[in-house]
């Protein structure tokens, strides 16, 4: 999207096509408490061909037509993406490993020093 693209809000059209599918969407998990006594495959069913007439209504509105816009850009720039080596990955964790080592065994001098420092010389604990 450019700086000069306008997002526009939707007409009446498609909002009516969000709330039909809310409603598809409320009325399948309705058919899936109400057929309770059915067998399930027939409650699975109810449920799952309103999932998907709601799926297809949203879709063919603006709001959804923009989001599978969307997903096709994210999917297009996730692979762009250049991902580590298992050489470059363990290298780095390794690193990081050490790192972690050196601090801790740094913080850990640190304390012991100063716990000397404060009780055996200065208060004179032992």
């Amino acid at each position: 999207m450019t700086s000069g693209d306008v997002q526009t809000v939707g007409t009446a059209a498609d909002r009516f096509k969000i709330v039909l599918a809310v409603a598809l969407i409320l009325a399948g998990f309705a058919a899936y408490y109400l057929l309770g006594a059915r067998e399930d495959w027939m409650r699975w069913s109810a449920l799952l061909a309103s999932l998907v007439v709601a799926v297809v209504v949203f879709a063919s509105s603006f709001s959804g037509q923009a989001f599978i816009a969307y997903v096709r850009e994210s999917v297009r720039e996730t692979k762009k993406v250049v991902w580590p080596t298992r050489t470059e990955s363990l290298q780095m964790t390794f690193y990081v490993f050490g790192f972690v080592f050196l601090m801790a065994l740094f913080l850990w001098l640190t304390d012991k020093t100063l716990e000397w420092v404060l009780y055996d010389l200065v208060l004179g604990w032992k």
